[in-house]
């Protein structure tokens, strides 16, 4: 039985000489599994960056400068929009109390989704050549969702000095108050 990447044949025999040795390099007998793939995935890369057009390189661009543009706003609105006690043990963390079982329910629900959709963003944006705020996204999608040891993380991303002073920073332009923390 042989293997598509790898041949258990012997380099040196006689099928391999001659003419076909050229092919036979090609096809992969004789190589190791790492220099195939190696091959492989540089022929791969190669055909995929002849591909582009300008067309799908304006596209790019353009994508990039809106999800970068977007995530910045958003994650800046929200982060402006919190109460400046909320990272404070005194705040208040119930939920839809007042309203019906039936719409605590669905807002728990889509409240927890959206908190983990925000932080396979921020983690996402994390990555380097990835445009966005990776590390307030995290600490937005850590907000919203509920699990347990979830204020012991948002005290820890919050406590870093980059994370408040940005965090403070923007809010003070916009004539907030800094965030109060325990």
């Amino acid at each position: 039985m042989r293997c598509a990447f790898y041949s258990r044949r012997a380099p040196n025999s006689n099928r391999n000489r001659g003419a076909r040795e050229g092919e036979s390099k090609k096809a992969g007998v004789g190589r190791r599994p790492s220099q195939i793939f190696r091959a492989r995935m540089t022929d791969w890369i190669t055909q995929l960056f002849a591909s582009f057009t300008w067309r799908d390189i304006i596209i790019g661009v353009v994508l990039f400068a809106v999800t970068f543009v977007g995530s910045l706003a958003l994650v800046s609105f929200l982060l402006v929009k919190l109460p400046d006690t909320y990272f404070h043990s005194s705040h208040d963390r119930e939920f839809l109390v007042d309203r019906h079982k039936a719409v605590r329910l669905g807002g728990l629900v889509m409240k927890n989704l959206i908190g983990a959709i925000l932080i396979v963003l921020g983690i996402i944006m994390s990555l380097p050549g990835v445009p966005g705020q990776g590390i307030l996204t995290i600490l937005l999608g850590l907000m919203l969702v509920d699990l347990p040891g979830k204020r012991r993380w948002e005290q820890k991303l919050v406590r870093r000095p980059k994370v408040l002073q940005t965090i403070n920073q923007l809010r003070r332009k916009f004539g907030k108050p800094p965030l109060v923390l325990d």
